[in-house]
């Protein structure tokens, strides 16, 4: 029997430390999002000149633009502690009323997917959010008793994907409201370059190119393809990471030259091929790859759409001339509603 393999503790816990470190620690440090960045330093710059905690924090946009990274900033920026917890994991007053209760002075409460707040715990937090206490039940029916607990001044910080889910009242009670956008290739070779450096390789500057436009404006796509390439340079290559260990990762994992990855060309390739370029339902399309709809509304379309690769009508999807010219197709005759 073959001697089972051991893990070395320390170097997962190096692994952790490394994902750590990419995330920049401080406002100056962040890469990217300029508007939101000097909202951000005003609010917090007249929250330490009045030593109060500063307003809670809305942060809107898709997914790995830096929601989470700009939330533990400004816990570092106002010195208070961190509490992490997300929309899904509250379904109940009580779950809310909890965290609260053992929150410190100037902490920050981070609630990521808020929209996924159950509607009792959401009307609980519309409370200590605007008068800094909340009133917790003891007992059911006639005799139970509301106890007023005070809470310590703190910041809500709300990080969703969908704000238009959010309830008006809730929105309403945050004090600054940011949107993030999209990353041009040159601040994601920005964050590329830092990365690498902290990661101790340094990144060739056409290697560097290379991977921020196929990253799809993204940073966390970016890092991930830089840990990958970090990979491919250490096992297959010189060690450098360089052109030639970008490429071959890029390769490797499939992701094409526009940043499209294999779920995103086989929902093109299948709506193209299979369906003629639609009009097609999205239950269908997404059954056509094996995947559940949800995966390819919230994941895929937003990019293929953004791209101009794919339209949403109101009679279903459809792939535009883009779309049947990145997979080597001619328009249909008759034309398209898009181009």
């Amino acid at each position: 029997m073959d001697e089972e393999r051991v893990i070395d503790p320390e170097v997962h816990e190096a692994e952790r430390a490394a994902e750590s470190a990419l995330r920049p620690k401080f406002l100056s440090e962040f890469v990217g999002q300029p508007k939101l960045r000097s909202q951000l330093s005003l609010v917090l710059d007249a929250a330490r000149q009045r030593s109060m905690a500063p307003d809670h924090v809305l942060l809107s946009g898709p997914p790995g633009l830096g929601k989470t990274t700009l939330a533990m900033i400004i816990a570092a920026e106002t010195t208070g502690s961190l509490r992490l917890t997300s929309g899904p994991a509250i379904q109940h007053a009580g779950d809310i009323a909890a965290i609260m209760s053992s929150l410190q002075e100037g902490d920050v409460l981070f609630i990521d997917e808020i929209h996924r707040l159950a509607r009792a715990a959401e009307e609980m937090l519309y409370l200590a959010m605007e008068d800094f206490r909340v009133d917790v039940v003891v007992g059911k029916g006639p005799g139970a008793t509301s106890i007023p607990l005070t809470l310590p001044r703190f910041t809500v910080v709300g990080a969703t994907t969908r704000v238009g889910l959010l309830p008006a009242p809730l929105r309403d009670r945050f004090g600054l409201t940011g949107h993030l956008e999209f990353y041009t290739d040159s601040e994601l070779e920005q964050v590329l370059t830092r990365s690498a450096l902290l990661l101790g390789a340094p990144l060739h500057t056409d290697a560097g190119t290379e991977l921020a436009s196929r990253s799809r404006g993204t940073p966390r796509i970016a890092n991930r393809l830089l840990r990958r390439v970090q990979d491919w340079a250490e096992v297959r290559g010189n060690g450098q990471l360089d052109m030639a260990a970008a490429r071959g990762t890029l390769d490797l994992f499939e992701v094409d030259a526009r940043g499209l990855d294999r779920l995103d060309q086989a929902v093109l390739v299948s709506l193209c091929r299979r369906f003629n370029g639609g009009p097609v339902g999205l239950g269908t399309l997404a059954a056509s790859v094996s995947e559940e709809p949800e995966t390819v509304e919230t994941v895929v379309e937003p990019f293929l759409v953004r791209e101009g690769l794919m339209s949403r009508t109101p009679r279903g999807r459809i792939a535009t001339a883009s779309g049947f010219a990145h997979v080597g197709m001619e328009t249909p005759a008759g034309g398209l509603l898009f181009t």
